[in-house]
């Protein structure tokens, strides 16, 4: 039996936080930028749950991401 992952917004935040964190994608690129990490069969659960949230794929990564706090300037 297949287990299918949730994607809930937390997942996604931290599914873009790592990927800005390997230097995969920018804070300034647009959201849907993401669909290159997440298998295509599941980016629709992605983009409905953006969606649900008020996201727009246009939007940038940094407003998914939210505050970032430093520990170290």
């Amino acid at each position: 039996m297949l287990q299918s992952l949730r994607y809930t917004i937390d997942v996604i935040r931290d599914e873009a936080r790592q990927l800005v964190q390997k230097g995969a994608v920018s804070r300034q690129q647009p959201i849907y930028t993401l669909c290159r990490y997440i298998p295509a069969r599941e980016w629709a659960l992605v983009e409905g749950e953006l969606e649900t949230e008020g996201y727009l794929l246009r939007d940038r990564i940094s407003d998914l991401m939210g505050r970032e706090d430093w520990e170290n300037d």
